[in-house]
């Protein structure tokens, strides 16, 4: 069982906070680019069809990287080389359902501008830099602590 000690308080442990914003949007970055390649580099299996839903071919293939480097290890490629991670209410990391819904969340609101600018001011003006699917999961990434 583990011991669940919660999300570090911003106030007394600002370290854990102290430029997230940034990382945040780097590492976004990186995987936009990441999963463009991958995309760029499935079109040829697909008998180069995949050019008339390129868009569509994104978000899915972003959808399961996501999904999947999350679940594995709280964070995607672009949060591992920005040295943050996603932790949940308790301070733990995400498991595999919690990835999913995160993610799911994500997703949704790439998909829908508003809810997307809502999420990147929430980031800006909270404590604990949290987007709105954070906000409804209880989720925030942190700066990875040193185990």
């Amino acid at each position: 069982m583990s011991v669940s000690l919660g999300l570090p308080d911003p106030a007394t442990k600002p370290q854990f906070y102290e430029g997230v914003l940034f990382k945040r949007a780097a590492a976004w970055g990186l995987d936009v680019v990441l999963i463009g390649v991958l995309c760029v580099i499935a079109v040829p299996f697909t008998a180069f069809t995949a050019l008339f839903f390129f868009p569509f071919l994104m978000l899915v293939v972003g959808f399961f990287y996501r999904w999947f480097t999350i679940a594995n290890k709280s964070s995607t490629w672009g949060m591992r080389l920005m040295g943050i991670e996603l932790r949940d209410h308790d301070g733990l990391r995400l498991q595999s359902g919690t990835a999913l819904a995160h993610t799911a969340g994500y997703t949704f609101s790439v998909a829908m501008a508003p809810l997307q600018l809502i999420s990147v001011l929430l980031m800006i003006v909270t404590d604990r830099k949290q987007g709105l699917i954070d906000h409804l999961l209880g989720t925030t990434a942190i700066n990875r602590p040193a185990y």
